[in-house]
């Protein structure tokens, strides 16, 4: 899909706490980012009941977030996230335009010399996080999708066929909590997990890659075009790529984005952009449901 894609987008999120909650903090990263081929014309969110207090700020990855604190007795939450949303295709620069593997890595290894802003921001996302971990398994695991020479983008989308060739798309079988390693040895998981784990491969050989939090387009009724994680929250990686930039690819579906997916965050891993998490005092059984729709305008 080419061109220019403007999207309605709509999250609805209910938690039914089961008992009241008599205090709780919450943060959400529920508003779509602007960025190189994406721009978000309007956006809103719904609360109810309506917090105590509300601001929003803006994190150490340069995304959205709104915090939330409710100091009376509630035993439900409801929220809802808008938004109008414009959405370009990237230049489709071929994989052989990259630099090889070893240059990008080798650049952004400590030398003692200063590094430019792009090599500099994107050592941040060189390192291990909470979810990602790098281990002698990822290396070994990509280590032939990245043979000497190679160009970074070339290595990166045969990494990419390789996670959705060899890792089951399972809801259910993974959680929030599931660390790639573990995804990686039971070879199953949902796009949190295919993500994660081509996350830790890259950098379990010195790239740098980002988590991207976002949503794929709706498909139209009767369509069999549906992509797999749509009407829901998706992830995918951003992968660094001198001199073309960051380049997105989404193993679940083994596919270079292009403009059916909308951008909501990005960082480390799912844990700096889940689309609401929060601390609560009291509750009960929790009951949780989300409605995720992106249709084209």
């Amino acid at each position: 899909m080419s061109g220019l894609m403007r999207y309605r987008v709509r999250h609805e999120t209910v938690y039914d706490y089961g008992g009241d909650v008599a205090h709780s903090h919450q943060l959400l990263h529920l508003s779509p980012r602007d960025c190189v081929h994406q721009v978000c014309r309007s956006r809103t969110i719904e609360l109810l009941p309506a917090p105590s207090a509300r601001r929003e700020t803006v994190d150490p990855f340069g995304n959205t977030v709104t915090r939330l604190e409710y100091e009376l007795p509630h035993d439900r939450l409801e929220v809802l996230a808008e938004a109008m949303v414009e959405v370009s295709a990237a230049p489709n620069a071929a994989e052989t335009d990259s630099s090889s593997w070893e240059e990008v890595r080798d650049a952004l290894m400590y030398s003692g010399r200063p590094m430019n802003g792009a090599h500099l921001e994107a050592c941040r996302f060189r390192m291990e996080s909470s979810h990602v971990r790098i281990k002698q398994t990822f290396g070994d695991y990509g280590a032939d999708c990245f043979p000497a020479g190679r160009p970074v983008l070339q290595g990166a989308m045969d990494l990419m066929h390789k996670v959705h060739g060899d890792i089951t798309y399972a809801p259910g079988t993974t959680t929030i909590g599931t660390s790639a390693l573990e995804a990686f040895n039971a070879r199953r998981g949902v796009c949190q997990d295919f993500a994660h784990i081509m996350l830790a491969c890259l950098r379990s050989r010195g790239l740098a890659a980002r988590y991207v939090s976002g949503y794929l387009r709706t498909a139209p009724a009767g369509s069999d075009s549906a992509l797999v994680g749509a009407d829901a929250s998706h992830a995918w990686v951003s992968v660094f790529c001198p001199p073309l930039g960051w380049v997105d690819l989404d193993p679940t579906n083994d596919l270079r984005v292009a403009t059916a997916h909308v951008v909501l965050a990005w960082g480390r891993d799912f844990g700096d952009v889940s689309p609401l998490r929060g601390v609560i005092i009291g509750g009960g059984q929790h009951r949780l449901t989300v409605r995720v729709s992106v249709q084209p305008e």
